[in-house]
């Protein structure tokens, strides 16, 4: 009787063994979803992405002029030892309102480059359009921790630009400075992720 009582034991077990997978493919595991931190930076190192293959691939190797530009943000400011002491709020805010001055700014070269049939016309409109899915992106994350929506800045951007040449310059000097954004944009956003959590 004891072994029969073994084997019952063993075939039982068996049994259960084999209904494992079942039980645990109707209870799953649920998988850390990303969250809107990870997806701005992600997005974010995407813009930085086609940015730099924008500047490789139409080699903009002349002497930038700089300064064209007025009304871009201020990047001279922000170092990578800021990044520890960022405050998830006002930061939140102030890269939601550069993201659209430098939308203003991009969709201005968009009408000047096709003006003048400038061959980054096809890279800067998926540009423009990763730009704005950022920023709605944005958006959605500082109405979730209540952050306010400044007033972006009035572009100042070249009345007129006659040649190629001009609109060369202005892409490379345009490019150029929002790298140098997304890659400080992405850093933010990394350094604001635990500071999300703490407010949700």
């Amino acid at each position: 009787p004891a072994v029969l009582l073994d084997s019952s034991s063993s075939l039982l077990f068996s049994l259960l063994l084999a209904q494992l997978p079942v039980f645990t493919s109707a209870s799953p595991v649920p998988q850390r979803r990303p969250s809107d931190l990870d997806k701005l930076s992600n997005q974010t190192k995407n813009l930085m992405k086609l940015t730099t293959e924008l500047l490789k691939e139409h080699a903009f190797d002349s002497e930038v002029e700089p300064h064209r530009f007025k009304s871009l943000p201020e990047m001279s400011n922000r170092s990578a030892h800021d990044l520890n002491n960022l405050e998830l709020k006002p930061t939140l805010s102030q890269l939601h309102s550069d993201l659209k001055l430098y939308e203003h700014h991009f969709e201005w070269l968009n009408r000047v480059s096709k003006k003048h049939h400038h061959p980054a016309v096809p890279k800067l409109v998926e540009m423009i359009r990763e730009m704005k899915s950022l920023i709605t992106l944005l958006h959605r994350q500082m109405l979730r921790v209540e952050a306010p929506r400044l007033s972006p800045a009035t572009p100042s951007l070249p009345p007129h630009l006659p040649y190629q040449f001009d609109v060369l310059q202005s892409t490379n000097e345009l490019l150029q400075h929002f790298k140098l954004f997304c890659d400080w944009a992405y850093r933010a956003f990394l350094s604001l992720k635990p500071k999300v959590t703490a407010v949700q």
